[in-house]
């Protein structure tokens, strides 16, 4: 992993990718989509984390996160190995027509890594970049809940229930997130978020 891509300041907040390996589709199924804002409900109510943005897509997911007692990566760590395991569980134990070919790259992604003994979900590494300016919080924002419209799958990003685009736009969504701050310039005239999210259908 880039040197870059490393959290050094664990009180800060972080815009994080956790990609699945071999980019395989499994969050194509609900089952797996909910693991994920299981957990990160259950990170925010019980283990600190503060939760600004996020979106699941189809092999990966974006977090704009930070953690109350300043251990970002301890988090991050618990997180995956937490959702990796109920994925795996999941996959042994329900119907899953695509079930010998996932765990088969499951499998097979371990054998260049000694930690792992079985199977690896997540590919090693976060992919985390410090979110240090308001700016740039809300540009990692837009970015994120314009992922879904710029891959096709929604025409505005309110429209996509697995991400927080909805928390920001109608106050409601899956999770609690904590709002970021209003950046101080305009956001309707630089931000694309709001090009894509009128509430007349």
């Amino acid at each position: 992993m880039k040197a870059g891509y490393i959290i050094r300041d664990q009180e800060k907040p972080h815009f994080v990718t956790i990609t699945v390996v071999d980019w395989i589709d499994i969050f194509t199924r609900k089952a797996y989509r909910d693991i994920i804002i299981n957990c990160l409900d259950f990170c925010i109510k019980n283990k600190g984390m503060l939760l600004y943005g996020y979106v699941i897509m189809s092999n990966h997911i974006h977090l704009i996160v930070q953690s109350k007692e300043g251990k970002l990566s301890e988090l991050m760590r618990d997180f995956k190995k937490f959702t990796a395991t109920q994925i795996l569980k999941h996959l042994h134990t329900e119907p899953e027509s695509r079930k010998e070919w996932i765990l088969e790259r499951f499998a097979k992604a371990t054998e260049t890594h000694i930690r792992n003994k079985n199977f690896q979900v997540w590919q090693y590494g976060n992919h985390a970049e410090e979110i240090y300016t308001i700016k740039f919080m809300w540009d990692k924002l837009n970015y994120i809940h314009l992922n879904p419209v710029r891959a096709g799958i929604v025409e505005k990003a309110v429209h996509y229930i697995d991400s927080s685009a909805s928390t920001y736009a109608l106050g409601k969504g899956m999770v609690d997130i904590t709002f970021a701050e209003n950046p101080v310039v305009d956001t309707t005239k630089n931000s694309e978020f709001w090009k894509y999210n009128s509430y007349d259908d």
